[in-house]
Parts: structure tokens; C-alpha cells; sequence
């Protein structure tokens, strides 16, 4: 039985340096996402949980989704969460990693959340649903980006990304709330950012993110660095391009399924359906994914690629036919047979 205390193992592949930028996608007959769960304004996803659950954000509110599909609501009364119904507050969990440099560690499964109005910053929610806030992040006008990083190398602290006088911003916060600068002068990002297992040859443990103008990916190293991991190859622009990433754990695609979030925006070209959309594992490796992959989605349409990184970097079109979903967030998977979440730390604990 697999307990709080259990490590995380990410995908087991060794770390090569010659990238290849800007590969055109490779053409593959695709799966299509299922519109799996209707959840009123659903825009990210976090988990599972140890109980197997994702958290689900949707119009300021978080819901709990276990295995089957049973959506209940999470975090509510005088002491739970609720916020701007109309903000993309993204969230991310936590897998209980300490963090040395604090001398502390973070909570397993407490979720972190965008705090998108005065102080900006990030909301806790604890195991119980209790809310509390966490920490300020200031030089920066918003912020819209938050994940945690998995492999150490940026000491296991949350990051957290907003936008500054046509800038971007990434930050590392510490499990006592501790907020330092990564850098103040990256690219124009936004969405489900992601940190890359050991294995993503020159990228790995580098903070990935997506920039939907110009369908570029970037790995954003612990020293501040930024180069293009890969384009895209999928159509870019406002409200369009490249939104969410996540990355394939390892054992996934032997029985697992991927999510994404289809947020219904009227009036948009891609007005989406607020449903939670869903990918099974063996479609993906049928399309040609395999663990370690990172997927990319689109914002309109939800087109999605994968890029495998090794020697060079390689992308693949997995979701080639654009529909009217308009998706956000992250990417995440569950497995019914055991919470990769757990193995992606032994693996990362044992390297």
C-alpha cells in the first residue's frame, strides 16, 4: 500500500545535449478528447490525490473527481475556498517534497491557487478544504502560471509566473511562504507550466512553458536562462495557441488516462463546452506517445502535440483536427492500477 510517505518517480531516461529546435510536427491519425464531465467553468486540474482524486477548478470554486467520475464539491463553508468566478486562478499539488534550504517541507496533497486580486499571491488548501493564504508575490502585474518543481533543481519550491512591463517574471517560493526571483525578464508565457523529469535530455528539471502568440516552448533554466525547446507546428495567436502542458509519467501509458479543461467562453471562435475532457492511454500510444513525452495543448481548438527529447528534440502531432474547445490549465494524468505520483518520487529520490 502506497502512503504519504512514499517517493516519486519520474520517467527514466539519460539526459543528452544536442537539441534540435523547431522540428516540424510529425503527421499522426489522432484520437479525439472525450467530453467526459460537465463542471460549470472548469479551467484546471491538479492530482491525483493519494484517494485517487483530482482536484478541479471551475467559476472560483474547486470540485473533487474521483476514478469513476463523481463530482463532488471540495473546499466549502466558512473556511474553504471560493474566488472571482471569472479568474483563471490555476492551481497545482503538492507531492510532499522538503525543501532543504527552508528547513521544512510542503504538505502532500495541499493545493496551491493563484491569488489573482490585492495582495497577489497564492491561496493554500489544506487536505480538509480549509483555505488560508500563503504567500504575497509582488513585481509583477498578475500572475498566470504555477507549478511545483519535481526534480530538485530548483530546490523543490513552488513557481509561479506573471507578466511585467511585456515581460515574464518566474519566482521560487519555499515552503515557509519565502518568495526569490528566478528571473524578471523571460518571454511572454501563460498556462499549465510544467517541470521537466531527469530525462528530457538538455531540459530536464527545467521549468517549461508555453507562449500561445508564438506557438514556441521554452525551458527556463534555475539560473534564469531560456531557450526554445521546440515550436509547436500548431496555429498560434491570442486565445489560441499552445495553453497547457504536462508531462507523461512514467508506467502511464500502460493503463491510465490524460485530462484537460474545456471552459465554456461565449463568443469565442472556440467556445468550449465546460466539460473535462478526457484522453485514455492506450489512444495516446497508439498516436505514438510514450512516457516521458511532453504534451502541449492548444487553447482553441485543443489540438495537442507531444515532444520527446533526447539527443534532439522531436514533436509529434497527437490531436491533429481542431474543435470548438476551448481549453486551459494544465494537463494531468491518473492510472487506475497505481498513483504514478508516488513512483515519480522513488525514481527521483533514487537518481
Amino acid at each position: 500500500m502506497i502512503t504519504k510517505s512514499a517517493i516519486r518517480i519520474s520517467s527514466l531516461l539519460i539526459p543528452l545535449a544536442v537539441i534540435l529546435v523547431g522540428a516540424a510536427p510529425v503527421a499522426a491519425a489522432g484520437p479525439t478528447w472525450q467530453h467526459w464531465r460537465t463542471i460549470p467553468g472548469v479551467f484546471d486540474i491538479a492530482g491525483p490525490r493519494d484517494d485517487g482524486k483530482l482536484v478541479v477548478a471551475g467559476s472560483g470554486l474547486l470540485y473533487l473527481v474521483d476514478a469513476a467520475g463523481n463530482v463532488s464539491p471540495f473546499a466549502r463553508g466558512p473556511l474553504g475556498y471560493a474566488d472571482d468566478a471569472g479568474a483563471e486562478a490555476y492551481l497545482t499539488m503538492s507531492s510532499g517534497r522538503e525543501v532543504t534550504s527552508a528547513g521544512c517541507e510542503f504538505v502532500r496533497d495541499d493545493v496551491f491557487v493563484l491569488r489573482l486580486h490585492a495582495p497577489l499571491g497564492i491561496t493554500r488548501i489544506d487536505e480538509q478544504g480549509h483555505a488560508m493564504a500563503f504567500a504575497n508575490v509582488t513585481g509583477v502585474d498578475s500572475l498566470n502560471g504555477i507549478s511545483f518543481d519535481t526534480t530538485g533543481k530548483f530546490g523543490f519550491r513552488l513557481l509561479v509566473s506573471g507578466p511585467r512591463n511585456g515581460k515574464t517574471v518566474i519566482a521560487a517560493v519555499d515552503c515557509k511562504g519565502k518568495v526569490d526571483f528566478i528571473t524578471q525578464s523571460a518571454p511572454v508565457l501563460e498556462g499549465g507550466l510544467a517541470v521537466a523529469p531527469k530525462g528530457f535530455g538538455a531540459f530536464g528539471g527545467d521549468l517549461i512553458a508555453p507562449d500561445e502568440l508564438s506557438g514556441k516552448i521554452y525551458a527556463i533554466g534555475p539560473d534564469g536562462a531560456v531557450r526554445v525547446v521546440a515550436l509547436s507546428g500548431l496555429p498560434a495567436g491570442p486565445d489560441t495557441g499552445v495553453e497547457s502542458l504536462g508531462f507523461v509519467p512514467r508506467g502511464f501509458t500502460r493503463h491510465g488516462e490524460a485530462y484537460y479543461s474545456d471552459r465554456a467562453t461565449p463568443g469565442n471562435p472556440h467556445p468550449g463546452t465546460d466539460s473535462l475532457l478526457r484522453l485514455s492511454a492506450s489512444a495516446l500510444f497508439a498516436a505514438g506517445v510514450r512516457d516521458g513525452d511532453l504534451l502541449a495543448a492548444t487553447e482553441g481548438g485543443a489540438t495537442m502535440i507531444a515532444v520527446r527529447c533526447r539527443a534532439t528534440c522531436h514533436v509529434l502531432t497527437v490531436v491533429g483536427t481542431p474543435s470548438t474547445s476551448h481549453g486551459e490549465g494544465h494537463i494531468e494524468f491518473t492510472t487506475r492500477k497505481l498513483l504514478w505520483r508516488d513512483l515519480d518520487l522513488l525514481r527521483d529520490r533514487a537518481d
